[in-house]
């Protein structure tokens, strides 16, 4: 009888390769019925399963001798999960090719199950002096090798393996605190706490909204204040557009994400924020000589893979479409308002390339926030997790 975590891993595991879904959204759903330890376990499963994909799939060839893509969904599903829970989460032996067998014989693939077993029972044998023999670098840390080349491009070598280490590890968690007290640490950015877990009571009482620190700044760094009109494009779902003084228009482009924006909107009280379902690139005319605008980009979302496990599978950089949307901002705002640019990932071609590209003059932001000036270019910001522990954002305001 396989456990109802393990149950909700495999489903979560199997939906995001084999369906294309997102991670949080499969177990949002797989785990439902389960209680909040049985959630947890099942999360640490399904996200570091699929964190880790690259280095189990060549642990199961390599000992397994099969390859991977030619297993039937639910078997490569199910040892991809045996061997996560072999390699990196010290499950006894016994217990990983049990519930592993029994995923398999529950997908009402018999047929399988003694091939399964024998597939583990060699990984089990043989996973962790793999594991220490492979050299550093994309294999051995489950990355694309892009993302590595990326990485080593910009930061140096050394600095590339830090990033690929750390983002494989859980992220802290930290809430915007609107209202009250709260039960945390405060961190070196104004109103952010440092949480053991969200609580969800205060959540939907809208008194925290969960929101990193590198998330927070770039909020801050807008400086919109209570006379300002502040137009923000890709706005959902909200964590940035709620943080902002005076009059907000929060752009949205898919009817869906806008109903999720306004609900948040309304829930924390921010009653001076006003959502606009409509491509940013293609904006209602009347929508024009605003004081500030921030575009928080679509991006590669390489700064943010701690918490997203699937998203360096399906990550991409948006450069074209990231100078598009800065560009649109620009042509919305009065003559010496500011346009801050920010995205969630560690990549310079979407970075400061896109700013240099636009033609549009960058303020000093690494005077005002000292700790986060981007090494090489202080007039803008960048937090890493490897250095500041928090997610990975550029960050950059801009005069019109």
């Amino acid at each position: 009888m396989v456990s109802p975590a393990r149950r909700a891993a495999f489903e979560t595991v199997l939906r995001v390769f084999e369906q294309d879904a997102y991670a949080d959204r499969a177990l949002r759903t797989a785990a439902a019925s389960l209680d909040q330890r049985d959630r947890a376990f099942a999360q640490r499963l399904a996200y570091g399963t699929i964190q880790r994909t690259r280095i189990l799939d060549y642990a199961i060839e390599q000992l397994g001798r099969r390859p991977v893509r030619k297993l039937d969904q639910p078997v490569r599903a199910a040892l991809r999960l045996g061997a996560y829970e072999l390699g990196f989460m010290q499950t006894p032996r016994h217990a990983a090719v049990n519930e592993t067998v029994e995923l398999v014989r529950a997908a009402r693939l018999e047929r399988a199950v003694a091939f399964t077993n024998a597939v583990l029972r060699r990984v089990a044998d043989g996973i962790e002096p793999l594991l220490e023999s492979l050299p550093e670098g994309a294999l051995k840390y489950s990355y694309p090798d892009w993302v590595e080349q990326v990485w080593t491009r910009d930061f140096g070598r050394e600095e590339a393996l830090a990033l690929m280490r750390v983002q494989n590890e859980a992220p802290e968690t930290v809430v915007r605190l609107l209202r009250g007290r709260i039960d945390g640490e405060p961190t070196d950015i104004p109103h952010a706490y440092r949480v053991e877990r969200v609580d969800e009571e205060a959540l939907a009482e809208g008194r925290i909204w969960p929101q990193s620190r590198g998330s927070q700044l770039a909020g801050l760094v807008v400086g919109a204040r209570d006379a300002d009109r502040t137009l923000d494009l890709c706005a959902a779902p909200g964590g940035k557009a709620t943080q902002l003084a005076g009059a907000v228009t929060a752009v949205e482009k898919h009817p869906g994400r806008a109903r999720e924006l306004e609900e948040n909107a309304a829930r924390l009280g921010a009653s001076k924020v006003s959502v606009v379902c409509a491509d940013a690139l293609e904006l209602p005319p009347e929508l024009r000589d605003y004081d500030r605008a921030l575009v928080d980009s679509p991006c590669s979302g390489l700064g943010v893979l701690a918490s997203r496990p699937d998203l360096r599978w399906r990550a991409e950089p948006l450069p074209e479409l990231q100078l598009g949307l800065l560009r649109a901002a620009a042509e919305r705002v009065r003559p010496g308002g500011t346009i801050v640019y920010s995205v969630c990932t560690l990549n310079a071609d979407e970075n400061e390339a896109v700013v240099d590209e636009s033609g549009l003059r960058p303020e000093p932001l690494g005077e005002q926030w000292p700790r986060f000036a981007h090494p090489r270019r202080p007039e803008f910001l960048l937090t890493r997790p490897d250095v500041h522990g928090t997610t990975g954002f550029f960050i950059a305001r801009l005069r019109a």
